[in-house]
């Protein structure tokens, strides 16, 4: 136990003193860099807090590239101030370019910053097992039964219209020999087809 807690002791110690490093790295940078005041000290902290965000995307599993893509972002970001303030540079008189690439370091810490805390990667979905469908048999009582027609009414049919009717069923019976179908009367009648068998029904 006590081994363990002295590992990790000098593991935290470890890490404790190459983060005030590379802090203090990337403070002298953004410095020479003509970022004075606050704004030289807020680099540093820019930095590792888009290191630490990317890290976490590499722990939860998602979205791998994004995380590795802006954890080297950063960690070069870093590296390269640590180079810089030894003695590779002369931070009296910084070129343009490094001027240039720390004063853009803002907009690119926000964007990746904004990318690793809002884009969620979601799982594809698993495919449908697929099970074979099998045709079921339609029972009868699915099956909508057809509406019985009403039976014509004998009712509410005009004496003299049934008068009428009879006598050219008489005469079509005399001259033809058979008895006038329901078409046949109502075509001579000119009346709708269910009137038409009303009529025939009366005359039975």
């Amino acid at each position: 136990m006590r081994a363990h807690l002295a590992r990790v002791d000098a593991v935290l110690v470890q890490a404790v003193i190459a983060a005030a490093l590379s802090f203090a790295h990337l403070h002298h940078l953004a410095s020479a860099a003509g970022q004075d005041g606050w704004k030289a000290w807020a680099y540093p902290v820019s930095v590792d807090l888009l290191l630490v965000a990317a890290w976490r995307r590499l722990r939860s599993g998602q979205d791998r590239a994004a995380g590795w893509c802006w954890f080297l972002v950063a960690l070069t970001a870093s590296l390269g101030a640590n180079i810089a303030t030894a003695g590779l540079l002369d931070l009296d008189d910084v070129p343009d370019w490094l001027r240039i690439l720390v004063a853009g370091w803002p907009a690119l810490a926000f964007l990746g910053g904004t990318l690793l805390a809002h884009t969620t990667h979601e799982p594809p979905a698993e495919p449908a097992s697929e099970q074979p469908t099998t045709a079921e048999p339609v029972s009868d009582s699915s099956v909508p039964a057809e509406p019985e027609l009403p039976a014509p009414s004998t009712t509410s049919v005009p004496a003299a219209l049934v008068e009428h009717a009879r006598k050219i069923a008489t005469a079509h019976e005399e001259r033809t020999g058979t008895p006038i179908d329901t078409p046949t009367l109502r075509a001579r009648l000119g009346v709708p087809a269910p009137l038409a068998e009303q009529i025939a029904a009366h005359l039975t």
